[in-house]
C-alpha cells in the first residue's frame, strides 16, 4: 500500500512538474489541474511497479527502468498530442514528464517500503 501511495503523491508532483518545464507558461493555473489529471496515471504507473516487484527474475534497476519506460510511453501518447509543436524534442520532453517520476517513484519504493513477497505455501 505504501508503494501506491509514494506513486500517487510524487508521479502527479514531478509529472506536473516536468510538463511545465516542458509547456513553460501559466505556471499556477495549470499545475492543480496536471496533478489532479495525473493521479490515475500515477497509480497506473505504480501498479505497473508492483507487477514487476512480484516477478522474482527482474532485478531493482531492471524494473525501475522498465517502469520508467512504461511512463515514458504513457505520457508520450497522452500529452504528446497537445498544442501545435511536434517533433523529436517534443516527443522526448513530454516522454520525460513520464520517465521522471515513474523512475523515481519505484526508485524509492525500492529504498525504503520494499518489502518482501509473500512465499507460497507448498502443500
Amino acid at each position: 500500500m505504501k508503494r501506491y501511495l509514494i506513486f500517487a503523491a510524487l508521479g502527479p508532483l514531478l509529472g506536473g512538474f516536468c510538463l511545465l518545464l516542458t509547456t513553460t507558461y501559466q505556471f499556477f493555473t495549470t499545475l492543480q489541474y496536471s496533478y489532479l489529471f495525473g493521479i490515475l496515471p500515477a497509480l497506473m504507473i505504480g501498479a505497473v511497479d508492483d507487477i514487476l516487484f512480484h516477478v522474482k527474475r527482474i532485478g531493482p534497476v531492471p524494473r525501475m527502468l522498465l517502469v520508467g519506460a512504461v511512463g515514458f510511453i504513457a505520457a508520450e501518447l497522452l500529452y504528446g498530442s497537445r498544442g501545435q509543436d511536434s517533433g523529436v524534442v517534443q516527443f522526448i520532453l513530454y516522454g520525460l514528464v513520464g520517465l521522471i517520476p515513474g523512475t523515481v517513484s519505484s526508485w524509492l519504493t525500492h529504498k525504503y517500503v520494499e518489502e518482501q513477497p509473500h512465499p507460497v505455501p507448498s502443500t
